[in-house]
């Protein structure tokens, strides 16, 4: 089974944050799709994810689960198909396809602004949590290090309680 993980994966990373975890690789790894799940398609200040560069800018992402050569957009069909896997085996990684979309302007006149491409790799090990990320394409509007911090926070506020803190180096 090749779900979660992209043969493709570049191997210069811009960018590798650790994480503590108090849940386990599975817990986490459900949080996880879930929480990018919610995400999907939702719409963003560009202040609740990261400094603005942009004033009066909207984000919307869109997020894919990797499986072999391609991604899979996060709908509720690969949510609940993701999860299911999830409940039989472990992944030690996880690699996830993201367009972060920025938008302009208001409901009546917004325009759409270039976008930013991301590649996630997740890795899981005992009360660890890695996200590695590398800039594909686009104007770099959010940085790699606040798309990690903006999926770490997304995390810790989807538990009940934090379970995600950042390791020290």
């Amino acid at each position: 089974m090749t779900l979660g993980f992209y043969e493709n994966f570049p191997s210069n990373i811009h960018m590798v944050e650790s994480f503590n975890s108090t849940l386990s690789s599975k817990q986490l790894q459900q949080k996880l799709i879930q929480v990018f799940y919610d995400v999907n398609r939702k719409e963003f200040s560009f202040e609740e994810v990261a400094n603005p560069t942009i004033p009066e800018c909207k984000l919307i992402f869109e997020l894919g689960l990797a499986e072999a050569k391609s991604f899979n957009y996060i709908d509720e069909e690969e949510l609940g198909r993701t999860l299911n896997l999830l409940e039989k085996e472990r992944l030690h990684t996880m690699d996830f396809f993201c367009a972060i979309r920025y938008y302009k302007g208001n409901a009546e006149k917004k325009t759409a602004l270039k976008f930013d491409y991301y590649l996630l790799r997740t890795i899981f090990s005992k009360d660890a949590f890695e996200i590695q990320v590398f800039h594909e394409r686009g104007p770099r509007y959010i940085s790699p290090e606040d798309l990690a911090l903006f999926i770490f926070n997304k995390i810790n506020e989807a538990a009940k309680r934090k379970v995600l803190k950042k390791s020290n180096p």
